[in-house]
């Protein structure tokens, strides 16, 4: 094996048995001995050299490539055991840091998402095919953070769940106009729509999903209330009475957060309400995992709440809560997880092995942040005066039960604190 390379994994891996096969046939073995073993088959010596100088990329990609396999676990418990020897000794080796080193100057320039640069990266993840998504996503399509209420419920109930929340804490009313800031599939402002008898603007920069949702409108005969656009947020005017946004806020970059929160502000009506839904770090800002930037989210970045607090409290927006989700997300990502790879030969027909092997890697490597790194997800929201809300916050799980009960009485008006 690589010198370098197992002199990295000696220092990293002391607890739990991880083997690696390296490109000669010689087989290892690192840790103690403990927990569920991980055997790894390197099988050039390229990928050696390449996982020793940058091996948060190289895994990942080597991997993609075939060039690594791992023939004992899987890609999550392989991860299971980084990521809990990094938090047992609270630090992380050097190559590990150098490479952060190395990348931390270069955030902003790869996160300077124009108009024209943002369609470009959102295209490149969300206009691959509906069909796709469809292998390991919840029957409505939605593709972010569930809220599991409890953890036995299945991952369409979760969704459900999920929205209901949201819902709850946008107060929303008869006739509100409300925005939905990068509206996925559409499965969020459809409900609204039809829930709440609201006009909705959802706006995407995909048009794989504008398609799909202007057809689920159409379909779901909403398309006087329900309206799907392919707009960029920062060239849209309002006012609307409540502005939403699920999953993509991280995509904004951090260059551009006091643009995002400004243009947030100067279209939200004076008595409206904002919820910021975006998956979050807890540990401070950072930098964006190098496979992810490569191959899943070009452009993208995970914020920590000290990176966005700034630019919201400049904007003139009040925030009137925070939530943080921590475990949620990676119970969802593993239900999408375990449906991928039941329907894993479709994909491959669908594109090939290679993206395959690619996708199982992103949906195990993100599961593995929300449960073993700082990974979580803010809801933040947002009104312009402190007493458009009521005071107390009974009135998001009262709502939430209106919801959760078709057969009950329509979401009633709320009391606001003034009252």
């Amino acid at each position: 094996m690589n010198w370098l390379l197992e002199k990295f994994v000696f220092r990293l891996v002391r607890k739990g048995t991880l083997s690696i096969t390296d490109a000669a046939g010689k087989t290892h073995v690192f840790g103690d001995g403990t927990g569920c073993p991980v055997h790894i088959v390197i099988r050039t010596a390229a990928a050696e050299r390449a996982m020793a100088l940058d091996p948060m990329l190289a895994v990942p990609e080597r991997y993609m490539e075939g060039d690594v396999d791992i023939v004992e676990g899987d890609i999550l418990t392989f991860l299971q055991i980084v990521y809990t020897n990094m938090d047992e000794t609270q630090t992380q080796p050097f190559l590990l840091r150098l490479g952060e080193m190395l990348r931390y100057p270069l955030r902003r320039l790869h996160q300077f998402n124009t108009q024209t640069r943002s369609r470009r990266n959102v295209r490149r993840h969300y206009d691959l095919s509906e069909e796709l998504y469809r292998l390991f996503l919840d029957e409505d399509m939605q593709y972010s953070c569930a809220y599991f209420e409890t953890p036995d419920v299945s991952l369409e109930e979760a969704q459900r769940a999920k929205k209901r929340h949201i819902m709850a804490k946008l107060a929303l009313q008869p006739g509100h106009r409300v925005l939905d800031i990068g509206s996925g599939w559409g499965g969020l402002g459809l409900d609204i729509a039809r829930q709440f008898d609201a006009q909705l603007l959802g706006v995407t920069l995909s048009e794989e999903q504008h398609r799909v949702s202007s057809a689920r409108a159409q379909e779901a005969g909403l398309s006087d209330k329900a309206r799907f656009e392919i707009v960029d947020y920062r060239s849209l005017t309002g006012p609307f009475d409540r502005i939403v946004s699920v999953g993509m806020f991280e995509h904004v970059g951090i260059n551009h957060y006091r643009t995002y929160f400004d243009q947030c502000a100067r279209l939200l009506a004076d008595d409206g309400v904002m919820l910021l839904h975006t998956i979050g770090r807890s540990t401070g800002p950072s930098i964006t995992n190098a496979f992810i930037r490569k191959y899943i989210f070009p452009g993208g970045y995970i914020p920590a709440l000290s990176e966005m607090l700034p630019p919201i409290e400049k904007s003139g927006l009040i925030v009137t809560d925070v939530e943080i989700l921590r475990i949620h997300y990676a119970d969802t990502l593993k239900h999408w997880q375990e449906r991928f790879q039941k329907n894993r030969a479709r994909a491959v027909e669908i594109y090939d092995e290679r993206f395959a092997r690619m996708w199982e890697f992103y949906l195990a490597g993100s599961e593995a942040s929300f449960r073993w790194q700082e990974m979580v997800v803010f809801q933040i929201q947002l009104t312009k005066r402190r007493e458009t809300l009521p005071v107390t916050r009974d009135y998001i799980g009262e709502t939430e039960k209106r919801l959760a009960n078709p057969n009950g009485k329509r979401p009633g008006k709320f009391k606001q604190a003034a009252e």
